[in-house]
């Protein structure tokens, strides 16, 4: 009997090693890796230039306090900064960490111009910003919340596309509003630019922050660095993790210049946060995705992979209902039972991970093939005829 908590619902299927787009188990078996941690390896598994990087950090220094410089944390930081919106970045151990930074720094800020009653967080309804007692209440799923209570304070909800309730629920309280630029864990639900465009335009407004939590669709998942790129917007906080490490455990919180200068010794911290190990594979991955052209790539391999989905749709209309989606986090709304749909494609050697709404993830690595994804069609093609 297994030691481990039974907080997963594990299926029974083991690896022992990965690469690129591919996993193997001990017995030799090949299965084309469509969840890649849940949208983490970005670069897939093993990349060459991550484990050179992470052999080299680890022969020098692994871990040291944030009480004094880490060159490898300036460097990513210093990266950041200069390709994205932010003026200041703190790191973190993953996308949960982030966000409750995220919430903190939205709070302290209003605080430290006077208004300590300014603290109420604005979030859509069955999002997901992660699994701490803060992250599960900002949700607001009763999934999520049921059996953790009493409830943690701070958070209001609208629902999705309901533009009304969410000005309804703006008061003198509001400090921010906090929306996954594509909700992953919801169903893979795109916010449209013109949204995106509409809740800067009512933030400033309002006086409140905008905070987007780009930890699932960040970091050149969407096909641009960041997803909200495509709104031409600026948020003033945002969240990420995911990818920023390929495989390793990183977060970090980005933010404007005026929000973040109100974050001063003392006011947060984290013991591994940052250390020099995860750095250097941060930066290894950067130096990938930056590459001239690597984001652009991205671009065309995911128009095609979603032409190649929309045939099937059309093929198998009683099966595909919609696809939705941008860049390489892709969702399949289907109509058969998602479990055995799912169970189907791991039969055919297919690994995909399934999200709200009856939707199957696709979340291929960054650098995928299209000799891998026309592998991956040809699956989706055999299970569909299964339930046609």
């Amino acid at each position: 009997m297994s030691a481990l908590l039974k907080n997963y619902a594990r299926k029974k299927i083991s690896f022992v090693r990965g690469k690129g787009c591919y996993l193997y188990t001990s017995t030799g078996k090949k299965y084309l890796d469509f969840v890649q941690g849940i949208a983490v390896n970005s670069l897939g598994h093993c990349h060459p230039h991550l484990v050179n990087a992470i052999n080299q950090q680890s022969r020098k220094l692994w871990h040291v306090s944030n009480a004094f410089v880490i060159k490898e944390q300036e460097k990513l930081a210093t990266r950041l900064v200069k390709n994205t919106f932010a003026d200041f970045v703190a790191f973190q151990n993953s996308g949960a960490e982030a966000t409750e930074l995220a919430i903190k720094v939205a709070k302290r800020y209003f605080y430290s111009k006077g208004f300590p009653a300014k603290n109420r967080i604005l979030c859509l309804n069955n999002s997901f910003h992660g699994r701490t007692l803060a992250t599960i209440f900002a949700s607001g799923s009763k999934k999520m919340t049921e059996g953790f209570g009493p409830k943690v304070g701070g958070f209001d909800h609208f629902d999705f596309a309901d533009h009304k309730a969410l000005e309804k629920k703006i008061n003198k309280n509001t400090a921010a509003i906090m929306v996954e630029t594509i909700m992953g864990e919801g169903g893979i639900k795109v916010i449209p630019d013109y949204c995106l465009k509409g809740l800067r335009k009512l933030c400033n407004k309002k006086n409140i922050l905008l905070i987007l939590d780009e930890v699932q669709c960040g970091i050149g998942r969407s096909g641009k660095f960041f997803a909200f790129e495509y709104s031409k917007i600026a948020p003033d906080i945002v969240p990420i993790a995911k990818g920023l490490g390929g495989g390793f455990p990183i977060g970090a919180c980005l933010m404007s210049k005026k929000v973040g200068s109100c974050m001063v010794p003392g006011t947060h911290g984290s013991t591994f946060g940052g250390n020099p190990l995860a750095m250097s594979v941060g930066n290894a991955v950067l130096d990938e995705i930056l590459k001239k052209g690597f984001l652009k790539k991205v671009q065309s391999l995911s128009k095609y992979f979603h032409n190649e989905l929309k045939g099937l749709q059309a093929e198998f209309p009683n099966v595909i209902k919609e696809i939705r989606g941008s860049g390489l986090l892709i969702g399949l709304k289907i109509l058969p039972d998602q479990n055995l749909f799912i169970k189907k494609l791991l039969e055919n050697k297919l690994l995909t991970i399934k999200a709200s709404e009856n939707v199957v993830r696709l979340l291929p690595p960054l650098n995928v093939k299209k000799q891998n994804i026309n592998e991956a069609v040809v699956i989706l093609k055999k299970v569909c005829k299964n339930f046609k």
